[in-house]
């Protein structure tokens, strides 16, 4: 029976093995472990060994909003099962992706055809950008398996279970906003009496989610939700505002969207080759609903161009993971087109589209090893500290993860808990200067006068241990 299995499903296995591959070799020299990291699986860590719950998520990187607290739930377990070590969330992340890449498969098969599930699947497998945010533990890195899991289901009219898969986008990032207006009229198409109690009920569990979030607000006088209409409604900032609401005025930069996307994700990032297949896309969608137009092409079409004009109203720079909710529908549709032309044209455009993602494939470069460094330079202070009290700061553009791994110790102290007779400062030489000695930043000045005893440097990442200098003379 199994061998049955394997020999009639021998082409998708492989697929999801070459998937899993590049997601889970080496994923502990690989995995990013920055400040975001560092934080989630802290504060994970703190509800796991002491039972505080938390009502809300991360914080967005802008408007002071926060996300709710399900993704810390979700990815729990996984910390707890290894044993409280980052690399836990990490491998749980990317089997999700795994699962990505079968969903993909799936509804591609059952929306289209088998061909179409096939090169889906494929693509999104090797695709550098969908790797890279796939191994590693972050609440964005979630968004392509439940945006397609809530079209899915939308399409299937299943609102109840559709609903669940929302919620879970919204507590991945607030653009799955973006996904509402696709499902309203995927709502509206199937619309019919037998509809309306299921609705009211998706709806009701949909509320329901939101309890953690709405008791957070109350406690803190509605900081949240306050935090997001601003975001929304306020126009102008001191960056010139964020969102601007005027539909018309996202149009223009369609176009450039649409580059950007289909070279991230299809292109291996190249730009030259990203224009010619943002071309191709583009022709393959007006040719397949001039000529294999169907609903559910329909529906992939819009999903992508009401992603377009949703991103194309947000005023600052668009990152890569912000367009997570449209990772499966453009693999979809590149793979839908390219079921549908001669043959050979769509073996030389497969070789060429793998040939560029395999070209920015992460592993033809040295692992970051941002975990073991964190840990060795954890380490060290915890070493060097000679089992006294100490205080730590970092100086960085970029956020590492130190302060997960010195919480540990007993004898680490936050400057605002107590003042202790040595501060160690962990400087990254990266667009900053390191210099620890008056600088203005509150975890280094609140030490107060001080002077370097000793200076150490582990994978390029400065280590300072200060002490207290009450002269405040060199």
């Amino acid at each position: 029976m199994l061998k049955k299995i394997i020999v009639k499903n021998w082409l998708l296995i492989s697929i999801l093995l070459v998937s899993a591959f590049l997601r889970l070799y080496r994923i502990p020299a690989y995995m990013e472990f920055l400040g975001d990291q560092g934080r989630d699986v802290e504060i994970i860590r703190d509800f796991l060994k002491n039972g505080n719950l938390f009502f809300i998520g991360p914080q967005t990187s802008i408007g002071n909003m926060y996300l709710g607290p399900f993704y810390y739930y979700l990815v729990a377990p996984f910390l707890l099962l290894a044993n409280y070590s980052p690399v836990g969330p990490a491998i749980f992340i990317a089997l999700l992706s795994v699962l990505t890449t079968y969903l993909i498969y799936f509804v591609s098969n059952k929306w289209f055809n088998k061909n179409t599930a096939y090169i889906s699947a494929f693509l999104y497998s090797i695709s550098p950008v969908a790797i890279k945010y796939s191994n590693f533990s972050w609440n964005p890195n979630i968004m392509p398996l439940f945006a397609l899991l809530f079209i899915y289901l939308m399409t299937e009219k299943r609102y109840l279970w559709a609903s669940i898969a929302f919620a879970m986008c919204l507590n991945s990032h607030y653009l799955a906003l973006i996904l509402l207006p696709l499902a309203f009229i995927i709502w509206l198409k199937d619309y019919s009496k037998s509809s309306i109690k299921p609705t009211i009920l998706a709806t009701f569990l949909f509320i329901a989610s939101l309890i953690p979030q709405i008791l957070f607000d109350i406690k803190h006088q509605g900081q949240n939700i306050g935090a997001l209409i601003t975001f929304f409604t306020q126009r102008e900032n001191s960056t010139g505002g964020t969102i601007n609401l005027k539909v018309y005025k996202a149009l223009p930069i369609i176009p450039r969207l649409f580059n950007q996307i289909n070279t991230d994700l299809l292109a291996g990032k190249d730009p030259a080759f990203g224009i010619i297949v943002s071309i191709i896309l583009f022709i393959g969608i007006i040719y397949l609903l001039i000529k294999h137009r169907n609903q559910k092409l329909i529906y992939s079409v819009l999903w992508y161009l009401i992603g377009l004009v949703g991103l194309g109203l947000y005023k600052q720079h668009i990152y890569s993971h912000y367009f997570g909710f449209l990772f499966p529908v453009v693999f979809i549709l590149m793979g839908y087109f390219l079921s549908k032309i001669p043959k050979l044209l769509t073996i030389l455009l497969l070789i060429l589209l793998t040939t560029f993602s395999l070209l920015q494939n992460p592993f033809r470069w040295a692992p970051n090893k941002q975990l073991d460094t964190t840990i060795r330079i954890s380490q060290y202070i915890i070493n060097d500290s000679q089992d006294q009290p100490f205080n730590y700061a970092l100086l960085s553009k970029m956020g590492y993860a130190f302060s997960y791994y010195l919480s540990e110790d007993k004898n680490y102290f936050e400057l605002n808990d107590k003042v202790t007779e040595q501060l160690y400062v962990v400087c990254v030489p990266f667009q900053i200067e390191c210099n620890p000695i008056n600088n203005p930043e509150w975890s280094v000045a609140a030490f107060g006068w001080a002077k370097i005893e000793s200076e150490t440097e582990i994978e390029g990442i400065k280590i300072f241990k200060l002490v207290h200098n009450p002269t405040g003379q060199e």
